[in-house]
């Protein structure tokens, strides 16, 4: 398992939070994304929770430049 929460630049379909969420908890990123679907159904604040992820997340390319 990965510890750092990235949005990948490989394998992104929208903004990369599925992937980045996939990667870190060692999942496939089909999972992740069919798992975000379903919850769709659901009531909630799914889309909510998804744009701040994606606010939040660094792009890889932003974390591997900062920690050097």
């Amino acid at each position: 398992m990965s510890r750092k929460l990235v949005r990948p630049r490989q394998g992104r379909m929208i903004a990369g939070v599925c992937a980045g969420l996939a990667q870190r908890f060692g999942r496939s990123a089909g999972f992740i994304r069919l798992l975000f679907l379903l919850s769709l159904l659901l009531p909630g604040t799914q889309v909510v929770v998804y744009l701040v992820l994606w606010v939040l997340m660094p792009n890889e390319d932003r974390y591997a430049a900062a920690r050097y």
